[in-house]
């Protein structure tokens, strides 16, 4: 029997597929994206905007869609909205981003959940990835987490028709059923 081989971030880069990402060792498809998901996705990016600049509440922010972070030699998700703080990070790196986020969101997909909710959370827990976001369009809800003494902490969950203020972000108020385009 042959042992099984974990791709690498090399292998990664020399996929002809732009829709991939590196999980355990796998080059695995993004799910084809929902116009739910999208809708979420652009619009918590446009809510937080206020973060992004050097002058943003916090000290300003980072914010990216759909980036690729080197987190180890067989992991590399590809986010679906991530944040750096400024002071950690003072200016982009070109190509993929090998330092931990401060702020992860992942808006799961039909058919993805285990990796939302179990394989990416371990992940950012080995990393120290400070606060975890999840939205769920179709049962429109959104769960954020912190880490907390090394384990994730639930710190706010919206669902239809609430509203929110939620770190790290907690200077903007957030309305969920404007987040997944209902309001």
């Amino acid at each position: 029997m042959e042992a099984l081989k974990l791709k690498t971030l090399d292998d990664l880069l020399q996929s002809p597929d732009e829709r991939v990402e590196l999980i355990g060792g796998e080059i695995v498809r993004r799910p084809m994206a929902r116009v739910g998901h999208g809708a979420a996705q652009g619009n918590l990016r446009g809510e937080l905007h206020p973060f992004s600049g050097r002058d943003g509440p916090g000290g300003g922010w980072w914010l990216a869609t759909e980036v690729s972070v080197a987190y180890e030699t067989h992991e590399c998700p590809s986010h679906d909205l991530a944040g750096w703080r400024r002071e950690r990070l003072p200016r982009l790196p070109e190509g993929i981003i090998d330092l931990p986020p401060d702020w992860v969101c992942e808006i799961v997909s039909p058919g993805h959940e285990k990796k939302d909710t179990v394989v990416v959370p371990l992940l950012l827990k080995r990393h120290h990835v400070p606060y975890y976001w999840l939205i769920w369009p179709e049962e429109r809800i959104l769960v954020a987490h912190t880490l907390s003494e090394g384990e994730w902490r639930q710190i706010a969950t919206l669902k239809t028709g609430d509203r929110g203020r939620i770190p790290p972000f907690d200077a903007v108020e957030l309305n969920l059923d404007a987040l997944l385009g209902g309001g």
